[in-house]
């Protein structure tokens, strides 16, 4: 008999230990952000703690080493922190960062324990400790080197030098006018006291030159300390930033949207707004689906469910997350239905509800019935005096109405801030929107004294974009508006159905406001009524209820809860609720022309139009 000898695989060994190098390097990039936040907080209880500071302080000056970036000092502390998020968030920089000065201060430890001759370096178990946990930390990097694949701004570098250098001369002359005021000795020049104050920018101490002619209070130096401090926080912020998005929506974008809206525009009452022009978008590999959204300080926040073919997102939701995480950008989406919810959370997004769109089905409405009562008595009301509502499509409104209608739309906007972004268009009288039905209300005499907005969704719905009115008005105006359109929508312009604002927190006021609701309810529900004060939280589910709409819930999608403060900011400032003030801003345009493209925001302020957006 012969017998054969089965002989492993060519390059199994060299496979399974590139499988086990793979299984390790995240738990190696997770060890060196583990080891930056450890000595962030080691610096952190030293610049409290006097003993502590003492020892690590005679440790550093005396005969011993102390680990990589251990120095006790608050700078040191700040800077192992942001070297902390920006490893976690896996940023080349950082990594080359720490790769550079941690190579540098590990050699240095390996030469002073090496170099031959006396030295007491090498008599000390303390020095030797200090330089394996060095040693580890650089072998981490090492070996976690293909984790860090987010790229950072081409122009964070020359930032951060302008940055630096800028600061110091700011700072520098604000230090020197302040010593001038201040300094109770006399001989310094103005070169003395612009050199005193980079002097303790920089190294907290000043040159002992200059220390003969500058005697200042102790809250100027500390003044001085403070400002930086805060220049080291600017310089590393700009250094490790994410790059902002500069892709927005050009023309074949947005034509190969309206395509997709044209075939699967029903699905989404928000998929219409993915056409604002501020916002990006990834389209699936196959071009049936695609992902709209704008980076706003370090997070791709995408609004609404992906447009197009539900069989396709997933491919569209793979491309946007694969670029958040190459550019290190978090992701969130605002206004997720639960069907893309269910989608997003397969692909590693968690969700949290943010509150319920309410839409009203045409055929289902009637204003008769006691439920009805004071919303019926309302609308009768306005409708005695003499209001009138005119429904019609952009389309079918004249160049010179509607550049009218813009200047009173802009008119009547309480406050500079165009507010909307996840549930507002963003424009107003665009040539490319005819689809888009106004509702203009008169008065008795025929002046026009309110208007309603609405953008299509798909052949026979409309969503609520803008709401606009006098404020010299009956009360009640925007409920008779609606109810006109629900009324008269069907034969006016086909209408079936309609979405109309966002009640944020609605089930917590609906359901902490039933017999037998729970203590964290009912405290909850309290909150939200306490805040409501300022922003019309429970006001706003309280006109939407009036009509007896279905709730459709709507979440905020996120891969990392700790990342829910930063997104929360993001999109208050996408929606405009914090804007930085501008000079452009101020002389720009509310509305621009019709026949111009725009990618200014727009929208209204939660009071004024319900809150959607």
């Amino acid at each position: 008999m012969s017998s054969t000898t089965k002989q492993p695989p060519t390059g199994a060994p060299a496979t399974a230990g590139a499988g086990f190098l793979a299984r390790l390097r995240p738990r190696a990039a997770a060890g060196t952000v583990w080891y930056l936040r450890l000595i962030a907080l080691l610096n952190l209880v030293a610049v409290l703690l006097t003993p502590l500071r003492n020892t690590v302080r005679h440790h550093s000056e005396g005969e011993y080493f102390t680990p990589y970036l251990m120095t006790t000092g608050l700078a040191t502390a700040v800077l192992s922190l942001f070297l902390a998020v920006a490893m976690r968030r896996r940023k080349r920089a950082a990594w080359i960062f720490n790769l550079g000065l941690g190579g540098v201060t590990f050699l240095l430890y390996v030469l002073a324990l090496g170099w031959p001759g006396e030295n007491h370096y090498n008599q000390h178990g303390f020095n030797y400790f200090s330089t394996v946990l060095t040693g580890l930390f650089m072998l981490c990097l090492v070996v976690s080197r293909k984790e860090f694949t987010s790229k950072g701004d081409r122009s964070n570098p020359k930032m951060a030098v302008a940055t630096f250098f800028g600061g110091l001369v700011v700072g520098g002359t604000i230090g020197a006018v302040l010593v001038g005021f201040y300094n109770t000795l006399s001989g310094a020049s103005l070169g003395d006291r612009f050199r005193y104050a980079i002097f303790r920018m920089i190294t907290i101490d000043p040159s002992d030159k200059v220390l003969d002619v500058i005697n200042v209070p102790s809250w100027l130096n500390a003044f001085i300390n403070a400002m930086g401090a805060v220049l080291l926080l600017l310089v590393i912020y700009v250094a490790f930033r994410s790059p902002r998005g500069k892709e927005l929506l050009n023309p074949e974008d947005e034509e190969r949207l309206r395509e997709l809206l044209e075939k699967q525009g029903e699905r989404d009452s928000l998929g219409y707004f993915a056409l604002r022009r501020d916002k990006a978008v990834i389209f699936s590999p196959t071009g049936k689906a695609a992902v709209t959204y704008r980076v706003v300080g370090g997070v791709s926040l995408a609004s609404g469910d992906p447009i197009g073919d539900p069989e396709a997102w997933p491919g569209a939701i793979e491309r946007w997350l694969a670029e958040a995480r190459e550019h290190a950008w978090a992701p969130a989406v605002m206004g997720a239905s639960e069907e893309a919810g269910v989608i997003y959370a397969r692909h590693g997004l968690d969700a949290l509800e943010l509150g319920d769109e309410a839409i009203v089905e045409l055929d289902e409405f009637s204003l008769d019935g006691r439920a009805m009562r004071v919303v019926r008595q309302a609308y009768n009301r306005v409708k005695r005096a003499g209001y009138t509502v005119r429904i019609r499509r952009h389309g079918e409104i004249p160049e010179a109405e509607m550049a009218d209608l813009l200047s009173k739309a802009d008119r009547w906007r309480d406050g500079q801030t165009e507010r909307g972004f996840s549930m507002a268009l963003g424009r107003l009288g665009d040539p490319a929107d005819g689809r888009c039905v106004m509702l203009e209300c008169h008065d008795a005499q025929g002046e026009l004294r309110a208007l309603l907005s609405f953008v299509p969704w798909g052949p026979k719905g409309l969503s609520l974009d803008l709401m606009r009115r006098d404020r010299e008005t009956e009360n009640g105006l925007m409920e008779f508006m609606v109810i006109e359109l629900l009324e008269k929508g069907a034969a006016e312009v086909d209408l079936e159905r309609v979405s109309l604002n966002f009640a944020m927190f609605r089930s917590v006021f609906e359901r902490g406001s039933r017999l037998g609701a729970g203590p964290v309810l009912r405290l909850w529900r309290a909150v939200l009524g306490f805040f409501s004060r300022w922003w019309q939280i429970e006001s706003l589910y309280r006109a939407n209820a009036k009509y007896r709409p279905i709730w459709e819930p709507r979440y905020l999608l996120f891969e990392k809860s700790s990342e829910i403060p930063r997104i929360g900011l993001a999109s208050a400032r996408a929606e405009g609720f914090i804007t930085a003030p501008s000079l452009p801003a101020l002389f720009r345009r509310r509305h621009p022309r019709p026949t111009a493209p725009v990618a200014a925001t727009a929208g209204l302020p939660t009071a004024e139009r319900g809150g959607k957006g």
